[in-house]
């Protein structure tokens, strides 16, 4: 997959000692990333006293003992000394962001990493963390990474603008909705693949689907399909196009997408979606009118 990756001019890898239980990571350092030429970026969650899907072996907060030690057990994994970007994935409410951000500056003032970024925060927070970085003279967040495709537009309202008010570059992940952009799930569905993102039996599944599992995101994924059909797109190609092509994202600013996949032919194929032109017209105009729809049901943002 990395061959693909790389072959398309990519070389950005996001992971998180959150992903696999720890084994993204893991594998990641298996495959020799530095020789590959790979930028590597991970991020640490506060989990502690967390179950389910955020339930690890190691636990961590967002104090700054455990944010050092987070970063440090990573790198360790990673094997590496050093990352390009490392990131707070979630916000630790319990601690105060100054005394997570100090540490954060201490970690990259010793030069365990280059940039420096945040994820799923609501926007008063992202302005908040960003004065206390200016106020201090701390390395400021550069990257935000949030959920964002043409069926979960919240970000536009208010994070968008304070993403561009402090030149942070939007890195949407989820652009799929998990799967559910791709047509693979039925309305009347109840047979699903074991482990897989819909499967009601795990943790995961139970989370997409308290996402995106109702009547509204159906009908609006029925009327995307009709105006897709009409010129041989597939749903998931039309989501990929619509975030490069007609979203608030722009890539001169540096916002990004990041994208994964189950097999190497999904893999090429949101590559090559993504390398592609504008939709037709007729297209951009039903993803416009089926948001307002699912508007009012859309999952938050923020964790």
């Amino acid at each position: 997959m990395l061959d693909i990756f790389q072959a398309h001019g990519h070389n950005e890898v996001d992971t998180a000692g959150l992903y696999g239980g720890g084994s993204s990571e893991e594998m990641l350092a298996k495959l020799d990333f530095v020789k590959r030429g790979i930028i590597m970026d991970t991020k640490l969650y506060p989990n502690a006293g967390l179950g389910g899907l955020l339930a690890l072996d190691l636990s961590y907060n967002h104090k700054p003992i455990d944010v050092r030690r987070g970063l440090l057990d990573s790198l360790k994994v990673l094997n590496t000394p050093k990352i390009d970007m490392f990131y707070l994935h979630g916000p630790d409410r319990n601690t105060p962001y100054e005394d997570t951000l100090r540490e954060a500056n201490a970690l990259y003032k010793e030069g365990y990493f280059t940039r420096f970024g945040i994820s799923n925060y609501m926007s008063w927070e992202v302005a908040q963390i960003c004065e206390i970085c200016i106020r201090n003279d701390w390395i400021r967040p550069t990257v935000y990474q949030g959920v964002y495709h043409a069926l979960q537009r919240r970000i536009e309202d208010e994070l968008f603008p304070c993403l561009r008010y402090y030149n942070i570059a939007l890195y949407a992940f989820q652009p799929l909705a998990g799967g559910f952009l791709t047509g693979r799930y039925t309305r009347g569905q109840n047979e699903f693949e074991p482990g897989s993102r819909f499967d009601p039996k795990i943790a995961q599944g139970a989370m997409h689907r308290g996402r995106y599992w109702n009547d509204s995101y159906f009908d609006a994924l029925d009327e995307i399909k009709a105006a897709a059909d009409k010129h041989g797109l597939t749903l998931a190609e039309v989501a990929m196009r619509w975030l490069v092509r007609h979203s608030q994202m722009r890539k001169e600013l540096g916002d990004a997408v990041i994208i994964g996949a189950s097999s190497t032919k999904h893999l090429e194929q949101n590559l090559a979606d993504l390398e592609k032109g504008p939709l037709p017209e007729d297209v951009v105009e039903v993803l416009e009118s089926v948001w307002p729809k699912v508007k009012g049901v859309a999952p938050k943002y923020w964790h």
